[in-house]
C-alpha cells in the first residue's frame, strides 16, 4: 500500500484552510507532518532561542491538527519546533501539547527530539576532524564555540524514525531538516528512497508547490517508484511547472539536493500530471553516502538601537545618498569627541528606505522617489552605549544641513522619540556538516505521556 503522508502548511503559526484539513483526514493519511520554521527569518531565533511565531497562533493550529490526528489515528510529528528546533523551543511546544492534551481530553505518547549541541562536544567533532566547513564558512575555534549562544544540529529521516519507532502519538522534534519529517514514513515503509527524499522537498511548504500557494494543505502519496501530489485546497491543482519549479525553491542547485547521509539526485525526474490536479513524479535517485549532519549556530553581535527619519524635500531626495553619507562622516567625529569611542567599537550604518535598503551598494535600479526614508541602525557591544550613541545621532538625523548655506532643514520622523531599542541582535557563526558513527550520536529522545486518559 503506498504511504500518504499530509502535510498541513508550510510552517505552523501562518494558517491553513481548515476544510481542506478536513478533505486531507477523509483521505485516511499514514502520518500528518508540519514544519516549525527555518533560518529563513534570520538569526534571531537561534540566537535567542526563542518562537517567531506567536504563541496563540501555534496553539490554535496545533490545536486543529491534534484533533485532526485523533480522527486520522495517525502519528503527528513537528520539525525544527519554535522556528529554530532548540531544546527550550522543543520543551515549549511540548507545553502547548500537555495544555491541549488537558483540554481536549487526550491522553497521548510524545516523543520530543532534542538536537541541541553542548559547544563541547562540538569543540571536540572540531578536534578529532569531524566538522567539514561548507562555503561560505567563517572561521571556528573552541572559543568561538563556546560563545555561541546556542548550536543545533539538523536532524534527518532516521531520528524522526527513531521517535516514531517509540510508538509515539506526536513528535515534537528539534532542529530538523525541511524534508525529514516527510520522507522519514516511506523511508521506513520501504517506499522508493529517490521519490521520498523528492516528494519531502516539494511538500515541505505546503502548497508553495500548487497554483494557490496560500491554500496550504496537500497530500503526498508515495509507492515503490514514484510519488503523487495533491492540493487538497478547492481552487488549486499541481501542474508540473509548479511542482518541478520547487527544487528551485532555497536550492543552490536545482537538481541536487544533500541531506544527513547522501544527496538527492532529480536530473533524470519526470513530472506527468495525472489530471487537471494531481501530478506524478518518477525517475528520482538517492545516493549514499557518509553520514554527516549540518550545524547551524547563532552568537551574540551586540546590541542595537535604530533611529528612522523620512525626507521629502526634491533636494534632499534626489541626494540623499549624499546627504547621509556626509551625515555618517559627521557623525563618526562627533561620536569620537564626545564619547571617546573609535569606529571600531560600535557600528553605525545608514540605509535609504525607498532606495536601496535591500540590496545597498549592489541596488542597480535607479530613479527619484517622492520621499526617502533613513533607517539608521546603531550596533555596540553593550545596550547602554547604543542607546547613547541613538541619542548622540538623534537630532543630527532631524536637522542636519546638505550644505553650510541653506536654512537648518527638519525632516519627519513616524514616532517619537525618533530612536529605539531593539535589544540583542545575533549573527550565524556556524555553516559546517559533522560527521557521525550512527545517526543518534548527537540527539536524545525523551518520551513521556500527556493528558487524561
Amino acid at each position: 500500500m503506498p504511504t500518504r503522508v499530509l502535510v498541513p502548511t508550510g510552517a505552523l503559526g501562518i494558517t491553513f484552510d481548515r476544510v481542506a484539513l478536513a478533505r486531507g483526514v477523509a483521505a485516511k493519511p499514514h502520518i500528518i507532518a508540519v514544519d516549525g520554521g527555518s533560518t529563513d527569518s534570520g538569526p534571531f531565533s537561534l540566537g535567542s532561542g526563542t518562537s517567531k511565531y506567536s504563541r496563540a497562533a501555534t496553539k490554535s493550529e496545533w490545536r486543529d491538527l491534534m484533533v485532526a490526528r485523533a480522527h486520522a489515528g495517525v502519528s503527528l510529528v513537528i520539525g525544527t519546533s519554535g522556528t529554530c528546533g532548540t531544546d527550550a523551543t522543543v520543551d515549549w511546544m511540548f507545553e502547548i501539547t500537555r495544555e491541549l492534551a488537558a483540554e481536549l481530553g487526550q491522553r497521548l505518547k510524545v516523543a520530543r527530539l532534542y538536537c541541541s549541541q553542548p559547544p563541547t562536544h562540538i569543540a571536540k567533532a572540531l578536534a578529532d576532524g569531524r566538522i567539514t566547513p561548507l562555503s561560505p564558512a567563517p572561521e571556528i575555534s573552541a572559543k568561538a564555540l563556546g560563545a555561541m549562544s546556542n548550536i543545533v544540529a539538523l536532524a534527518g529521516a532516521e531520528q524522526v524514525q527513531a521517535a516514531l519507532a517509540t510508538g509515539a502519538d506526536i513528535v515534537i522534534a528539534g532542529r530538523t531538516t525541511d524534508t525529514a519529517i516527510i520522507s522519514a514514513l516511506p523511508l521506513a515503509r520501504g517506499e522508493h528512497a529517490g521519490a521520498a527524499w523528492h516528494g519531502a522537498k516539494i511538500g515541505e511548504c505546503g502548497a508553495l508547490c500548487t497554483t494557490n500557494p496560500t491554500g496550504g494543505v496537500i497530500l503526498l502519496e508515495f509507492d515503490r517508484q514514484g510519488f503523487t501530489v495533491e492540493p487538497l485546497v478547492e481552487d488549486a491543482c499541481c501542474t508540473p511547472h509548479s511542482v518541478s519549479a520547487h527544487m528551485l525553491y532555497e536550492n543552490s542547485d536545482p537538481f541536487i539536493l544533500y541531506e544527513p547521509g547522501g544527496y538527492l539526485d532529480v536530473t533524470e525526474a519526470r513530472y506527468e500530471p495525472l489530471d487537471a490536479r494531481r501530478v506524478r513524479v518518477t525517475g528520482s535517485r538517492w545516493v549514499p553516502s557518509r553520514y554527516t549532519v549540518k550545524l547551524e549556530g547563532a552568537t551574540l553581535a551586540g546590541y542595537q538601537t535604530s533611529i528612522l527619519a523620512v525626507l521629502r524635500d526634491p533636494h534632499y531626495v534626489t541626494h540623499a545618498q549624499q546627504w547621509v553619507d556626509e551625515l555618517h562622516a559627521y557623525l563618526v567625529c562627533q561620536i569620537a569627541q564626545r564619547m571617546g569611542l573609535h569606529a571600531d567599537a560600535y557600528s553605525l550604518e545608514f540605509r535609504l528606505i525607498g532606495m536601496n535598503s535591500a540590496l545597498g551598494a549592489m541596488e542597480s535600479r535607479r530613479g527619484d522617489p517622492v520621499e526617502v526614508g533613513i533607517l539608521g541602525l546603531i550596533t555596540a557591544q553593550t545596550a547602554e552605549t547604543a542607546e547613547e550613541i541613538g541619542k548622540l545621532v538623534n537630532p543630527y538625523v532631524l536637522h542636519y544641513p546638505l550644505t553650510k548655506d541653506e536654512e537648518l532643514p527638519t525632516f519627519a520622523f513616524p514616532y517619537s522619540p525618533a530612536q529605539s531599542e531593539r535589544g540583542p541582535v545575533y549573527e550565524f557563526a556556524l555553516n559546517h556538516v559533522m560527521e557521525l558513527n550512527h545517526p543518534m550520536q548527537a540527539f536524545r529522545l525523551d518520551v513521556s505521556e500527556v493528558g487524561h486518559a
